[in-house]
């Protein structure tokens, strides 16, 4: 035979930490009055506790004329409260105690200062409190009892056969309390004045009614406080919570789970839609705009990033400055300074790395006049200041709002209004950052797309050790003419072949310099496509990056905040 054990529930402490947790993460988000509701609960709930948890605080509450003090009186065993034809008589709850020995911090809580001593016995650890009417004409009587419904352990509705019905009732105290199921009990009060058929016929549409209001299972008694039909069974009732000591922890139990259901309910209550309770956790984040976050939608806004920051200009601006900057080290000596007479692509956007007008010690002033760092995170870690490359053009711009839009979008897909519009609101909460952050990125990236090949030394050396041969050669030549012009003797002069050794010098060093210089313009040519392509890469992940960190982990954060708030709302609602 197998045995079965019942999985127990989270205790109530968890749950309360986790309304309060709950609460603390719809900040912001949920309306004030859900929030401030479900952190009132947990206050209220904190009080309870630390107060006397072997008494059990029992509420007699009705209407006008349901005939409360009368039972209060009988169930107390005095008269203790008045008991008149003029209403309301009761303005004021006042408390019975059974054994109410450390009673009065609980009570001074209640606020309840009228206490009378009703013995001990059978009911010993019993407060029974007569509340006002919840119908009365005075507010102040309407207050004490919402006040006082909000505080008790248990509560016992008194209705009589012509007002069981009120909608007032039922609308604005059992309707609202269906949670409290496990803490509520009916008595149908002056049963001695309706037949025994009409009695059964009252009961039976009072059950009819509860079960409409959420209140399976909530006993209902007939009872009559002048006949005394009914008292026993009462107050076995009353005994046996009483003795059980377990109505506060089930009273709290049932105000953290209407307060988490206040939580659910108010995204959707906030939207005007209909206020049916959503599993936490159902909806959560959809796995297709999850998806999409790391997907397509990323890819798309990189790339709105990159065209508004220019990055195929800047791209072709690698391309050609690595061009540039070989022709300048590697061309022929004779001609490359005519190369410096053209401005360098890459410095004329301030791409190439170089300290940028502006610097200051410890880092660089931006366009904004503010001190930039470097990649490091510290003022002056690597000089990186803003870029020259032009401002995105309104259709760029107009690019980018959109992706960050479709990204919006996307994450709220299928979360409750008010989140949803968080989620949307965290797409858009740094975008006031992104020109900046994503120019700096194209400053640092591109900074690398400057850097010398080591064969450019090479080259240079070889191209200045033929020049340097070249005017060897001419200068030989020109002491021979010299020679020649004064009559003076011939020296010996060698040969390579039939050719002089100053004639191939000066040739050969002009053709080789020239050939040198030709190869070198081809290598830098493809050496460019190839830095071209990698800066491209490099660009685009720097700017995925900033993307990333100020567009796509504020949504993140803001979906992992509703998955904490959907968790510790399962947690307190028991789910």
């Amino acid at each position: 035979m197998k045995l079965l054990h019942r999985k127990e529930g989270p205790s109530l402490d968890s749950r309360l930490a986790a309304l309060l947790e709950a609460a603390s993460l719809a900040e912001g988000r949920l309306p004030e009055q859900a929030v401030s509701g479900a952190r009132s609960v947990a206050e209220r709930a904190g009080a309870r506790r630390n107060l006397s948890v072997d008494h059990t605080v029992v509420a007699l509450a009705g209407a006008t004329g349901s005939g409360k003090s009368s039972l209060y009186n009988a169930l107390a065993g005095a008269e203790l409260a008045a008991v008149g034809v003029t209403r309301p008589t009761t303005s004021t709850a006042q408390a019975a105690l059974w054994d109410g020995e450390g009673a009065g911090p609980l009570l001074d809580w209640l606020d309840v200062p009228q206490r009378h001593a009703a013995g001990a016995g059978d009911l010993s650890g019993l407060i029974l409190l007569d509340l006002p009417d919840h119908d009365s004409i005075r507010l102040s009587h309407r207050l004490e009892v919402d006040r006082l419904v909000e505080l008790v352990d248990l509560l016992v509705w008194v209705v009589d056969p012509q007002k069981y019905a009120d909608a007032a009732l039922h609308e604005r105290y059992l309707r609202p309390l269906a949670a409290h199921r496990d803490v509520t009990v009916v008595v149908l009060n002056q049963v001695d004045r309706l037949p025994a058929q009409a009695v059964d016929r009252c009961l039976r549409d009072m059950r009819r009614l509860l079960d409409d209001d959420g209140m399976q299972g909530v006993p209902v008694l007939a009872v009559s406080a002048r006949t005394g039909t009914g008292l026993p069974r009462l107050r076995s009732l009353l005994q046996d919570r009483v003795s059980e000591r377990k109505s506060w922890s089930a009273r709290l139990a049932a105000d953290v789970t209407t307060a988490a259901t206040h939580l659910t309910t108010a995204g959707r209550a906030s939207e005007g839609l209909p206020g049916a309770v959503e599993k936490p956790g159902s909806s959560g984040r959809g796995t297709e705009g999850a998806a999409q976050l790391t997907g397509g939608l990323g890819r798309a806004l990189t790339g709105a990033l990159s065209q508004a920051a220019g990055v195929p200009l800047v791209v072709e601006a690698v391309a050609k400055g690595h061009r540039h900057r070989a022709i300048v080290a590697t061309g022929w000596p004779v001609t490359r300074w005519l190369r410096r007479f053209r401005p360098d692509p890459l410095r004329r956007l301030r791409v190439d790395g170089m300290a940028p007008q502006g610097a200051v010690a410890g880092g660089v002033t931006g366009a904004a006049g503010r001190e930039i760092e470097g990649p490091g995170g510290e003022p002056g870690s690597e000089i990186v200041g803003r870029t020259s490359v032009p401002a995105a053009s309104a259709v760029q711009r107009a690019q980018v709002e959109t992706a960050i839009r479709d990204v919006g979008e996307a994450a709220a897909s299928g979360l409750p209004g008010p989140w949803a519009a968080a989620v949307r609101h965290a797409a858009r909460s740094r975008s006031q950052e992104l020109a900046d952050a994503v120019d700096r990125a194209v400053a640092r990236t591109s900074a690398g797309a400057t850097r010398r090949p080591r064969w450019w030394r090479a080259v240079n050396a070889l191209q200045w050790l033929v020049f340097a041969a070249m005017v060897a050669g001419a200068l030989w030549l020109g002491v021979l003419f010299a020679m020649d012009y004064l009559r003076l003797p011939q020296p010996p002069l060698p040969t390579a072949g039939v050719v002089p050794w100053p004639t191939v010098l000066l040739v050969g060093g002009a053709l080789a310099g020239v050939l040198v210089a030709l190869l070198s313009r081809l290598a830098a040519w493809a050496g460019g496509r190839r830095r071209a392509r990698r800066t491209s890469r490099a660009l685009r992940a720097a700017i995925g990056q900033v993307g990333e960190d100020l567009v796509l982990d504020p949504v993140e954060a803001e979906l992992d905040r509703y998955a904490r708030f959907t968790d510790a709302l399962g947690l307190a609602r028991a789910d």
